[in-house]
C-alpha cells in the first residue's frame, strides 16, 4: 500500500509539473472524487459489519462466496485508496513550493482527495480483517494440519470449507 501511495504521489507531482511547464493551471480534482471514495468506504464498512454479524452466528451462516467477494473488493479498495490518496497528496505537494499561495479552491479538493483515499484504505483494511474466519470448536473436524502460518483470510476460508 505504501508503494501504491508513493506511485500515486509521484504521478500527481509529475502531472502538476508537466502542466506548470506548459503554462496551464494546476489540475484540481473534482469534489465528486473524494465523495465517491467516501461512499465506497461506507459501502465496504456496511458489508464488513454484516459479514461480521453473520460470523458471530457461526461460520455456517456465511456464504463463502460473499466473503471472498468482500475480500477481493477490500483488496482492490486498498490499492485504489492508496493510489488516489497519494495522487491527491502529490497534487497538493506541488503547490507547497510556490511563491504565491494557491487559493483554497485549488488545494482543498486535493487535500480532501488525500483524506478520502486514506479513509478508503483504512475501511478496506478493516473489511479485510472482518473476512477472517474465527477459530472455533470445529477445528477438530479439519483434515490434516492448519493452513500455512502466513496464510491470508482467503486461504483460511478456502481451507475451512474443504
Amino acid at each position: 500500500m505504501a508503494a501504491a501511495a508513493a506511485v500515486g504521489a509521484a504521478a500527481g507531482l509529475l502531472v502538476q509539473f508537466v502542466l506548470s511547464n506548459r503554462g496551464h493551471a494546476p489540475l484540481v480534482p473534482p469534489l465528486s472524487l473524494p465523495l465517491t471514495l467516501g461512499l465506497l468506504a461506507v459501502v465496504l464498512l456496511v458489508f464488513a459489519l454484516r459479514l461480521r454479524r453473520a460470523l458471530k452466528k457461526g461460520p455456517g451462516a456465511v456464504n463463502p462466496f460473499h466473503a471472498v467477494r468482500l475480500l477481493v473488493a477490500s483488496r482492490a479498495a486498498q490499492l485504489v485508496g492508496s493510489l488516489l490518496g497519494g495522487f491527491g497528496g502529490g497534487l497538493a505537494l506541488s503547490l507547497i513550493g510556490r511563491s504565491v499561495p494557491a487559493p483554497t479552491a485549488s488545494w482543498l479538493p486535493m487535500l480532501l482527495t488525500l483524506i478520502a483515499g486514506a479513509v478508503l484504505t483504512a475501511s478496506a483494511l478493516f473489511s479485510e480483517h472482518c473476512c477472517r474466519v474465527p477459530p472455533g470448536d470445529d477445528d477438530a473436524e479439519l483434515d490434516d494440519a492448519d493452513p500455512a502460518p502466513g496464510a491470508g483470510p482467503a486461504d483460511q476460508a478456502a481451507f475451512r470449507k474443504r
